[in-house]
């Protein structure tokens, strides 16, 4: 086999890989009123999810470091591993507290397909061919989206809900073999670098105590609970730790140097503001169409989906774009899109056709679109190889922080709009409100983003010259 052609079966492989992990969330969440029935266990019910959203989150630039220092392929195959393991593990607990167990174990496989997927794309592909493979894993994750709900509602009716697990097992196990045999023009000598094992301890800590901080706030509708202050007061003195240790060590987990690219710094900040106000109200719009409207679940998850067509559409869009365009301007009409949508979802009253919710969500998904993948690639273009699983992995680990804290945070506004006596649809306005100004937050951040031009970059690339932005 050509090297053109190893690269091919390794995208298959990367694109089942992800579509695994993507699906995950969707099927298990269909599945879980039968879970309980089999296995009890109610009072932990919420854990399968927040289990498995913990340990993902925490080990995403865990997974993106090492794939660094130790190899892409031997790093990729270990976390897919990981991921088959839990998923076999899960679908044979005998009851709700294995199963939150073994799912935090599946979450930790997770953390490395959502992110070295991305970083051994860079690698294989040039910056012209990278912007489209990017966009079309963004329709993979639209594609789980869609039909992850009627998969799960398939395997557990007609044959066993332990299935929505299991089903993983034999795709994982061609996608192993595909990415074991053909990832081989990117893997290069490993390296015995002395391996920051505190800061590994501290920073899986500290963001530990911070999600489970973030979480007990959501729950408990309030930022003032003695376990959260706690929580968020430990995570925060053992980060502070974890900082001046890497600012010592020899191959720090998350490399300081990262912080001083004006590129990375704009990515993380606009992806964290970004996800913090999109996945926060985005779990409040269903519940405005059911209690507010009178819709029907059916159709609150009909009006979703526009919001993961509108995604995925102007990913592949603007992956195309942002070579002939150049990144800002791009995410700055991306930020704008959802800037709007959230100014119209804070109109929204009991007389909202569907009509109008669709139109107004597919504006937020554009948004989004325009965002994620774009920022994705200038963030892969403005570091060194030698830091590009750390850079990658980082990106999306303040994403799901931003949506874990929004999520909170507008959770506790409605709760508090509630307890004071207002009714539902004013209680979510105050949501959609809090939503609209982490969304101008994350437009101004967007000016951050240096105004390079990728066309340019992809022909400095051609020629052999660096191509890195930001720095």
């Amino acid at each position: 086999m050509n090297e053109e052609g190893r690269k091919r079966w390794v995208l298959v492989g990367i694109m089942l890989s992800i579509f695994l992990a993507a699906i995950e969330s969707t099927v298990v969440a269909t599945a879980m009123p039968t879970v309980v029935a089999s296995l009890g266990g109610i009072r932990i019910y919420s854990w399968v999810f927040s289990g498995f959203l913990l340990t993902q989150t925490v080990t995403m630039p865990l997974w993106g470091r090492f794939s660094d220092l130790y190899g892409r392929r031997s790093i990729y195959l270990a976390g897919l591993a990981t991921f088959l393991a839990g998923s076999a593990l899960s679908g044979a607990a005998q009851d709700m507290a294995q199963l939150v167990v073994f799912r935090m174990v599946q979450g930790a496989g997770a953390g490395a397909l959502m992110t070295l997927g991305y970083t051994i794309i860079a690698e294989l592909f040039g910056l012209e061919r990278r912007a489209r493979m990017q966009g079309y894993i963004s329709g993979i994750w639209g594609l789980a989206s869609l039909i992850g709900p009627w998969v799960g509602g398939v395997l557990t009716d007609h044959v066993s809900w332990r299935w929505v697990f299991y089903i993983n097992l034999p795709f994982g196990a061609i996608a192993m073999a595909v990415i074991a045999t053909a990832l081989t023009v990117v893997e290069r000598p490993v390296r015995r670098p002395i391996v920051d094992w505190a800061g590994v301890a501290l920073f899986a800590a500290g963001v530990s105590a911070v999600l489970l901080g973030i979480v007990e706030a959501g729950r408990a509708g309030s930022w003032s609970r003695i376990e959260v202050v706690a929580l968020l007061a430990l995570g925060a003195a053992v980060l502070v730790a974890f900082v001046a240790v890497e600012r010592r060590a020899v191959e720090p987990i998350v490399p300081p140097r990262l912080f001083r690219s004006r590129m990375v710094v704009a990515a993380v900040l606009t992806r964290f503001l970004a996800g913090m106000a999109m996945f926060g109200a985005l779990s409040f719009v269903p519940l405005f169409l059911q209690s507010v409207t009178g819709a029907t679940a059916t159709g609150a998850g009909l009006v979703l989906t526009a919001f993961v067509l509108g995604w995925v559409t102007t990913s592949v869009l603007s992956a195309r774009l942002v070579l002939r365009v150049g990144y800002r301007s791009i995410v700055l009409g991306g930020m704008a899109c959802l800037t709007g949508a959230f100014l119209l979802f804070a109109r929204w009253t009991s007389a909202l056709t569907h009509g109008v919710a669709m139109r107004d969500v597919l504006l937020a998904g554009v948004g989004m679109g325009l965002v994620v993948v774009p920022m994705l690639i200038a963030v892969q273009s403005a570091v060194a190889r030698s830091d590009l699983g750390a850079a990658t992995s980082m990106t999306q680990f303040f994403m799901s922080i931003g949506g874990a804290l929004g999520l909170s945070v507008m959770g506790t506004v409605m709760a508090q709009r509630l307890h004071a006596g207002l009714p539902m649809g004013e209680a979510l306005h105050g949501v959609f409100i809090v939503g609209c100004v982490v969304c101008l937050a994350a437009l101004a951040s967007a000016f951050l983003v240096p105004p390079g031009r990728a066309k340019d970059l992809a022909r400095a690339e051609r020629r052999g010259e660096p191509t890195r932005v930001g720095g």
